[in-house]
């Protein structure tokens, strides 16, 4: 079954009642009863009206036992482990002092420029080996980054 609301009160209209007003700019108005009609062609403001449906939306009437006042939900704040860390790594590192952070994180970096280190004297030592190597002529042939994946070798054009 359509319903329609009236216009002015908000109230709903059911099949077969209420009137139905046109205005020139072809905008339409559905009004319950003339009393609604009525009221609205004198242009008065459905909200100062107290029986209408906006006036008590407006004054906040017959709402109390509807709908119940919105809890508001608070976040809870979680804490999570992050990728390398676990949580009471996390909360241990946050219980540190300063000093101590600090001194473990200059110990943390000169691990890594130690290993740094490390890893270009071993690149040095086997740069060295290989030229040892093309000196007394047990030299390999330099291959391309594909050649040595195993690419099929280029075929020389023919047609010329």
């Amino acid at each position: 079954m359509r319903t329609y609301d009236d216009t002015f009160s908000g109230q709903k209209i059911y099949p077969g009642k209420g009137k139905l007003y046109v205005r020139g700019d072809s905008k339409i108005f559905r009004f319950q009863n003339g009393k609604t009609e009525s009221l609205f062609l004198q242009r008065k403001n459905p909200r100062k009206i107290s029986w209408t449906t906006l006036y008590r939306r407006q004054h906040r009437k017959g709402i109390s036992e509807e709908v119940a006042k919105k809890r508001t939900r608070r976040a809870v704040k979680h804490q999570r482990a992050i990728v390398g860390a676990s949580l009471d790594v996390i909360k241990e590192r946050r219980g540190m002092r300063p000093e101590a952070r600090s001194a473990a994180r200059q110990a943390a970096i000169s691990k890594g420029k130690e290993e740094k280190a490390a890893a270009e004297s071993k690149k040095k030592a086997e740069k060295a080996k290989t030229a040892a190597k093309s000196a007394t002529g047990q030299t390999q042939r330099i291959q391309s980054k594909q050649g040595a994946k195993g690419a099929a070798p280029k075929v020389k054009a023919t047609t010329r």
